[in-house]
This record gives C-alpha cells, sequence and structure tokens, in this order.
C-alpha cells in the first residue's frame, strides 16, 4: 500500500471535524466548490491541472495506525473524532473540469458533494494540488503559445522542491510542453525526457574538443554540443570541426540570444551545417521566448520560469460552502460576504458559449438542488465542462496515471483551439472570456 496522505491536511480541517461530529452537523450534505476568484497576473485565461494526481491521492486519503497515534499523541483530537477518522472513506461525488480545461474567474474547477465532515476535510489536498500544477500548466500554455511549433523541453527541476519538479514537468506536458530533463516524471508520467551535458563536461576535460569528441563518441553526432563554455564562435567552429557538418545539434545558455543565435546560424550555415538545430535556454519566460520569434532559434528549454508559475507560483484557488441541506433536506445556497473575498453560492453547471466555434462567454447556470442541474440540451450553442470525476467515492480511472495525462493533453490542445485571437496576447488584460450568472429555470 502506498503512503497515506490523510495528513497532507490543514490542523483546522480536523478540529471542525472535532466539533461537528459533537454538535450534529458532521452528516448534513454540503458542496463544496473550488474555483478562483482571478486570474494570477492579469492573464488572460487560466488552465486546470492537478485532477489525476488528486484523484490518485485521494486514493491514500486513509487514516492508518500511524496517523491516528500521532494525533491522539499530539492531542489534535479527541476519541470521537479519531474512530471517526479510522474508518474515513470518502463517499460523495466530486464533479469538475477536465484536466487541461481552460478557466476563468469563478469557474467551478471542482464541485465536492457529501457529508460535511468527509468533504471539508479534502479542501488542503485538494488546493495543494490543484494550485500549483494550475499555476505551472497556466504559465507552461503561454509558453507554449509563444513558441508556436517549436519544440519546448521543460528543464526546472533544480528550481524547486523535489516532489514539485515532477509535478511541474506533468502540468508542462499537459500544455504542449515536449519533454522534460526529469527522469521520475519521465518514469511516472509517461512524459519523453531529455538532456546530454551540462558546462561541467566542458571543464573536466583537458579541452573543449576533447570533450565534444567524448560525447560524440558515447552519444553519436546527433547529440547536442553546448558551445558556450568558452567561446561561442570558436565553440562551434569546434563542435562542426569535431562532428562535421551533420551534428544534431548545439545549445547556447548565454548572452543576447536574439543575437547570438542569428550569428550562430550564419556561422554553422558558412560551414556547411546547415540541418544543424539551434537551442536556446538561459532564463527563458513567455516574453523572452516571443522575442526570439524571429530568430533562427529550433527549440526551447525553460527552468526556473515554468516551475514558479512565470511570477505567479500560486492559482490563488479557494475551496468554499456553496451549499448545505437544511433540516428539511432541501438545498440551501450559502456564500462568503467578505469584501473583495465574497463566493457565489448555489450549485452550479457551467458551459463555455461558442459562436461558430469561437468561445464567447463562461457560464454558470446556478440551480436550488441537484434535481434541477443544467442540462447540455437547454444550452445547444454551449459545450459543457464538467464531468463527473468521482462518483458515489468511486473515482474514474479515466483520468489517472499516464493514460489520464495523454488525455489531458489532446483535450487542451482541443480546448486552446477555441479562444479567440485576444487571448492569446501575453499582455496584462483582463479574462479573455467574461463569467456570466443564470438562474435555472
Amino acid at each position: 500500500m502506498r503512503a497515506s496522505t490523510a495528513l497532507l491536511t490543514d490542523r483546522y480541517e480536523l478540529t471542525m471535524i472535532d466539533a461537528a461530529l459533537r454538535d450534529g452537523t458532521a452528516s448534513r450534505r454540503c458542496v463544496f466548490e473550488l474555483f478562483g476568484r482571478r486570474l494570477p497576473g492579469a492573464r488572460r485565461f487560466g488552465v486546470v491541472a492537478g485532477t489525476g494526481r488528486f484523484l490518485q491521492q485521494l486514493r491514500e486519503f486513509r487514516f492508518g495506525d500511524d496517523e491516528l497515534r500521532w494525533l491522539h499523541d499530539n492531542h489534535v483530537l479527541g476519541r470521537e473524532a479519531l474512530d471517526f477518522l479510522s474508518g474515513y472513506r470518502f463517499t460523495g461525488t466530486i464533479r469538475g473540469y477536465r484536466e487541461g480545461e481552460l478557466y476563468f474567474p469563478g469557474s467551478p474547477i471542482l464541485t465536492v458533494e457529501g457529508t460535511f465532515a468527509e468533504t471539508v476535510v479534502l479542501e488542503t489536498l485538494a488546493l495543494s494540488i490543484l494550485n500549483y500544477d494550475s499555476a505551472v500548466a497556466s504559465a507552461a500554455a503561454r509558453m507554449s503559445i509563444a513558441a508556436g511549433d517549436r519544440p519546448l523541453a521543460e528543464m526546472g527541476s533544480r528550481r524547486t522542491a523535489e516532489q514539485s519538479a515532477v509535478a511541474a514537468a506533468r502540468a508542462a506536458y499537459v500544455v504542449g510542453f515536449d519533454a522534460t530533463s526529469n527522469l521520475e516524471a519521465g518514469r511516472t508520467w509517461g512524459i519523453p525526457t531529455m538532456g546530454t551535458a551540462a558546462h561541467a563536461w566542458s571543464l573536466l576535460h583537458e579541452s573543449e574538443e576533447e570533450a565534444f569528441r567524448s560525447q560524440i563518441a558515447a552519444l553519436g553526432i546527433e547529440t547536442t554540443l553546448l558551445v558556450d563554455t568558452y567561446d561561442i564562435r570558436e565553440g562551434v567552429a569546434t563542435a562542426i570541426r569535431v562532428a562535421g557538418t551533420g551534428l544534431g545539434g548545439v545549445r547556447i545558455d548565454s548572452g543576447d540570444l536574439p543575437t547570438v543565435a542569428t550569428e550562430v546560424r550564419a556561422q554553422l550555415d558558412e560551414l556547411g551545417a546547415t540541418g544543424t538545430k539551434i537551442t536556446v535556454t538561459s532564463d527563458l519566460d513567455e516574453f523572452a521566448i516571443a522575442a526570439l520569434a524571429a530568430s533562427p532559434v529550433d527549440a526551447y528549454g525553460v527552468g526556473t520560469s515554468v516551475v514558479t508559475g512565470s511570477g505567479a507560483p500560486t492559482a490563488g484557488m479557494v475551496y468554499k460552502l456553496v451549499a448545505r441541506q437544511d433540516a428539511a433536506g432541501g438545498w440551501v445556497a450559502v456564500a462568503k460576504k467578505s469584501a473583495d473575498k465574497a463566493s457565489k453560492g448555489g450549485l452550479k453547471t457551467a458551459f463555455r458559449t461558442l459562436d461558430h466555434g469561437t468561445a464567447t462567454s463562461e457560464l454558470m447556470v446556478v440551480s436550488d438542488g441537484f434535481e434541477q442541474l443544467a442540462t447540455a440540451a437547454e444550452y445547444p450553442q454551449s459545450r459543457p465542462l464538467m464531468v463527473t470525476l468521482v462518483e458515489h467515492g468511486e473515482a474514474d480511472a479515466a483520468y489517472e496515471g499516464i493514460g489520464g495525462v495523454d488525455a489531458a493533453r489532446a483535450h487542451h490542445a482541443r480546448v486552446r483551439e477555441e479562444l479567440p485571437v485576444r487571448a492569446l496576447a501575453l499582455s496584462r488584460s483582463d479574462p479573455a472570456l467574461p463569467t456570466v450568472y443564470r438562474d435555472a429555470g
């Protein structure tokens, strides 16, 4: 059995369960909603990522003997709450946006329905995964748009925590990156891996030429040689002298990249290496990639910027109670009213309205109860956005594992085609689509 994920949570979630068991509200049916109030960095759209990871972690959300003992020994909970947690299994239903889907302010990315006790405890687990993964995916999607048809590799493992590195590689791949340098991401999620040599390889040898010859002997002339350890022009000349004009590629990791790339391309062509490709790395983000659009660059490698969300390391999502049943069994909409942190109560079904295939708005249909939830047939000019991810406690395995990643990647590619042209710009702006609320019926 895999390690429990039950203590990947905040203490107040468990103390609320303790109090709810005491006052009799623990079994009250509730709906929690995970959403973002706004898009970080005044971006024009966000991308949902991490859903498959969350479902996988939900399977391991169990309070075993070790977890219960620690809670008892540290006086976190009383006996009744410990007994409840010892048998905890999520038995409710989770609906939400597919991984890879675009989202906007107010989008109900997840709706979690069940008893108060079994739903409130999932807050931190869900937010910690979706906030990070969606931040990375949203930034990486902008980089993918800026790169166009040129390949992108994620190589930021050394700029974040070890497990975050794996999650970041996965999120970037979902939105269009082609490969990662992280081997665990390759093993766990089926992402193509890449990598050849760093500057240390050239510094290890007596000369750059010796380093290049050794690398080619090991990896073949299809390899990519890092040519900027010393002097770039000399590095290029040495690379072609050693490998010949069939060298696979050269990598540039420093300098004024548009200028250097142009000079390197001219030099390669003069030497007859017209098929040798140029990869650039060096602290790229979406803006630097866009600035290289007219340069003779064949591929990009992105590190720090992608794993840190390119300045927005969290998506800023929240998990709020939006509906509960009253004593008579009817559903009651509830909402937070705090200034700048208000939420929209009620049960929601989300649609993306389309005009000849182009998205025009994010439509939220608010219902009084599950029997009034809107259906796709009622909104024929729209695309329904929500699917059932977990039903009666059973997660849909189609959204998990390597297959789930591949499905999310394909889904993102499709839905990004719906965006209006203005959504593809990198400048700060309002969301590309307005969020519209409508009452059901």
